[in-house]
């Protein structure tokens, strides 16, 4: 995988010329998005425990809550705690992906795909999804990120969500 910056110096190399203005230009703009993306994944690694926690207190209890008499609740809490495991790891995974600048690192993960299932999650998949949501609506909170670090935050979290839908 090339980089952009190694895309635009081999494209010049090729032509047999130094980088042009608008070529210079495009290297401008992945330095910056590479800045934003090291600040988004500055900060979630600073509250990445909290952010997990957030994320999955706001969506397993309703799988875990009591049903109606006689009925038992949907997931054991060792179900639970594989949960917040799962939601852990595709977390981490979009924090390497802010890192590298690439989908790579959650494709890699093994998003699930709704439409092939994926017998190896303890929980549905619509859990997950529920939980990435949630985290891409309240990207903004307690992080503080710039609007161009909160983008390549939430352009990670949408992708993560595509592929768990299975629009990728």
């Amino acid at each position: 995988m090339k980089s952009p910056i190694a895309t635009v110096i081999s494209r010049a190399d090729v032509a047999g010329r130094f980088p042009s203005e608008t070529d210079l230009a495009t290297v401008q703009e992945e330095l910056e998005r590479a800045a934003a993306r090291l600040e988004a994944a500055e900060k979630l690694a600073v509250y990445h425990d909290a952010i997990v926690r957030d994320a999955a207190d706001s969506v397993l209890p309703r799988y875990t809550s009591s049903r109606p008499p006689g009925a038992t609740a949907v997931a054991s809490q060792d179900t639970v705690s594989q949960g917040y495991r799962e939601i852990d790891r595709y977390l981490r995974a979009i924090h390497y992906c802010l890192v590298v600048g690439s989908p790579t690192p959650l494709t890699e993960a093994g998003l699930p795909r709704k439409r092939s299932g994926s017998p190896t999650l303890p929980l549905p998949l619509e859990i997950y999804v529920a939980a990435l949501e949630y985290l891409r609506d309240r990207a903004y909170a307690g992080l503080k990120l710039s609007p161009p670090a909160l983008v390549e935050l939430r352009f990670y979290l949408e992708y993560a969500i595509s592929g768990f839908n299975g629009t990728l």
